[in-house]
């Protein structure tokens, strides 16, 4: 198996991204996205050697098809056919079906269809971009990646809704938590990097980006997590709302909101975009608030609370705490925002290392505080889930 190659797929309504990947390694031979798909300027770009190319699709065939087979196409040209031992695809829902990566047969992949109604916008997605790996790769293993499987750990009273029971066992409605291959990794990265075993380790991984989530991983296994039975629940997003009131959507139907109106605004409507008016962007939410604009600010500030809330609640579940674990692109790379959620965590006893949080910027892992009264760090971790993807697919293909 040494230099085996894995093909990562994450394929989306309109788009594909991609990466060849040496699975021991990590190292990434070639990587792209597929865009607009479904639209006259659906186009594919990847980089290959250091230089970036692109190819617009062809209108009137299927998009997913087409990008697959240029993938294709990429690795036979690089004579990298015989290398490449898996498929490895990135699945959001899992439901309660799958708890780790799994063979993908035709049973496997009606049972992801058949989780469409959990994720509408994700699993036929994902099938899709199957399909076209299958008819593309008909030799190869095709591998499923869940991003529910690794909170499947979570105990009942964690993922259990208090709410009439029948609407678990009719419609499966609990809490799944998403973003599960990233807390996979970087909790496993922080327990190599603390020289302690992983079943020993306690975190609490902190994953920001336009989609943000929290999880408390006790002994290795997430044990709870702020995403619930979709990903709006939980912390304020780039454009999603968070936890709120549920009487809050009763309220605006009355209003006379159409369903579409409340849940269109409350995911797309919502976040750093609806608090500042301004951008979703966490970039553009620090630039904005330093040059004094209000509600920049305010975005700013809650944002950092809502998340330090969710920590500090999230040392319940633990029986101790090695280290509070920063990633995705906000956690990797704002150095403010991470700098106001330690602040906001001073009870803890976190006091920040401002040189190791400075160093930290652009995506380098590190230290960036500690707190003597829990023995315990603040550390910036940068995820991979690519890697994680490549490794068990390439694992499960032997």
């Amino acid at each position: 198996m040494n230099n085996s190659l894995v093909l990562v797929l994450n394929s989306g309504s309109s788009s594909l991204k991609f990466a060849l990947m040496e699975a021991e390694t990590g190292n990434t031979v070639l990587s792209g996205l597929g865009e607009c798909f479904g639209l006259d300027e659906a186009r594919v770009s990847w980089k290959l050697h250091g230089e970036k190319s692109e190819v617009n699709l062809k209108p009137g065939e299927s998009h997913h098809q087409q990008a697959v087979d240029l993938i294709v196409g990429l690795i036979q040209a690089e004579k990298l056919s015989d290398k490449v031992v898996a498929i490895g695809h990135r699945v959001v829902h899992g439901g309660e079906c799958f708890t780790k990566a799994t063979l993908i047969d035709n049973d496997v992949l009606e049972q992801i269809d058949a989780l469409s109604d959990l994720a509408p916008l994700h699993n036929p997605s994902h099938v899709l971009g199957i399909k076209a790996a299958q008819n593309a790769f008909p030799g190869l293993p095709q591998v499923a990646v869940f991003d529910t499987a690794f909170h499947q750990s979570m105990p009942k009273k964690a993922y259990t809704g208090a709410i009439d029971s029948e609407l678990y066992s009719k419609y499966g409605i609990r809490r799944y938590g998403f973003h599960g291959t990233s807390h996979y990794y970087v909790s496993r990265e922080a327990a190599r990097q603390l020289g302690k075993p992983v079943e020993q380790c306690s975190f609490i991984s902190v994953h920001l980006g336009n989609g943000a989530s929290v999880c408390a991983i006790n002994n290795g296994e997430s044990v709870d997590t702020s995403m619930g039975f979709t990903p709006l629940a939980g912390l304020m997003m780039g454009t999603r709302s968070g936890d709120l009131d549920p009487g809050i959507i009763e309220f605006l139907l009355k209003k006379g909101w159409e369903p579409e109106q409340v849940f269109e605004s409350l995911n797309k409507k919502s976040g750093f975009l609806g608090v500042s008016g301004l951008t979703s962007d966490a970039r553009g939410i620090v630039e904005a608030m330093e040059q004094g604009h209000e509600g920049a600010k305010l975005a700013y500030e809650l944002f950092s609370y809502r998340v330090a809330k969710y920590i500090g609640s999230y040392m319940i579940p633990l029986d101790h705490l090695d280290a509070i674990i920063f990633t995705g692109g906000i956690g990797e790379n704002s150095l403010p925002i991470r700098r106001e959620i330690l602040k906001n965590l001073r009870l803890l006893g976190f006091v920040e290392d401002k040189k190791g949080n400075e160093d930290a910027r652009f995506g380098n892992a590190g230290i960036i505080a500690k707190s003597e009264m829990l023995n315990a760090v603040a550390m910036v971790i940068p995820t991979n889930e690519e890697l994680v993807i490549a490794q068990q697919a390439a694992e499960l293909a032997k």
